[in-house]
């Protein structure tokens, strides 16, 4: 396993970082089994390891702390921020009173008494940025969390991010987490550039398109949408749709592209990310054993330039086949008064 520094913090991490999403009821509950894949990614030099607090209400992070004993010291560590824990009000989004209690209720989880990188998991738009990065700096001057950074924010907020620390005197993302894969490759238009210019870290999620690079979804065969992840976003994996089709079509050149180079379609989709120049690590979340010990296989392949090419033929730079962050799509576009003047104001003239 390589490692890369992460940005500018002077951390070194594993080119694979282990995710964990899949560690939590309805995907991976035996907590004993979850444990045995993070011992088993940890012994092939995996030292990166990422949460959140949101994975099961906290399931996740608690079968990590469980995992991480003994071996904390050794390990890079990576949890989240953002989403509803609980019920009642004010135990969500990015403001100092829930960031204060939501990094102890982590910790206590994780079992540690730091984490490593701290990630606001998404945008809140009720929270002024500012009061955002002051209690993250505060947090990292009480020694509780190393560094911190955020996930799918989109490229013109990290700059505003960065402006506000500069004027404010605070502390800055130093890493940013956003969906990366060949099928949805957008960010390499602004983002990938915006965190080089800033050098920040970036650790990509859903390398493999939400499963459509595991070679499990192929062209001509019916895909049942009544079952796994097809049954909680059938109009993702629909065939008849358009975009969907066009994945599929996608996919059959990858696999004769993998097939021609002597790797699997997952083993080609992580090396892909991990081949530009502004991605630290790539996540990959195994939900068993065997999906994990297919990826690792894959981890000393190196992509030349013939197979890069062939790749953008396929799918060109800076190019969706279809939007991966339709889970959370920004207020100006889910929220009509944002995008209709008052009726009375509507017309030219």
């Amino acid at each position: 396993m390589r490692y890369r520094t992460l940005g500018r913090t002077g951390i070194e991490v594993s080119v694979h970082c282990l995710g964990t999403m899949m560690f939590q009821d309805g995907f991976n509950s035996d907590h004993d089994d979850c444990v045995r894949i993070i011992h088993a990614a940890l012994d092939q030099g995996i030292n990166f390891v990422d949460t959140a607090d949101m994975y099961g209400q906290g399931e996740s992070e608690e079968i990590v702390g469980k995992a991480l004993r003994g071996r904390r010291d050794d390990v890079v560590l990576a949890t989240k921020v953002h989403f509803q824990m609980g019920e009642g009000r004010n135990r969500s989004g990015n403001s100092r009173r829930w960031i204060l209690t939501a990094v102890e209720d982590s910790l206590r989880r994780l079992n540690t008494d730091w984490i490593d990188l701290y990630q606001v998991h998404l945008p809140d738009h009720t929270t002024d940025i500012e009061e955002t990065l002051s209690v993250l700096s505060d947090l990292v001057r009480q020694g509780k969390i190393r560094a911190f950074g955020c996930s799918n924010f989109p490229a013109e907020e990290i700059v505003e991010a960065h402006h506000v620390s500069e004027r404010r005197s605070l502390g800055r993302f130093r890493t940013a987490q956003p969906p990366y894969s060949i099928l949805a490759r957008g960010i390499e238009a602004s983002l990938l550039p915006v965190c080089e210019r800033y050098g920040m870290g970036v650790l990509v999620w859903s390398p493999l398109a939400f499963g459509f690079l595991t070679g499990k979804h192929r062209k001509g065969r019916p895909i049942d949408l009544a079952a796994g992840r097809a049954a909680l976003r059938p109009a993702f994996f629909d065939p008849a749709i358009a975009e969907n089709a066009a994945k599929l079509d996608a996919v059959e050149q990858l696999i004769e592209l993998a097939t021609s180079i002597g790797c699997t379609l997952p083993q080609l989709a992580v090396a892909f990310t991990v081949a530009h120049p502004a991605v630290t690590s790539a996540i990959i979340g195994p939900r068993t054993m065997g999906q994990l010990a297919d990826l690792l296989k894959g981890a000393a392949l190196t992509l030349d330039d013939a197979t890069l090419d062939r790749i953008d033929e396929i799918v060109p730079p800076g190019v969706n086949r279809y939007n991966p962050s339709t889970s959370f799509p920004p207020r100006s576009l889910t929220d009509t008064a944002l995008r209709r003047r008052p009726l009375a104001e509507r017309a030219a003239g």
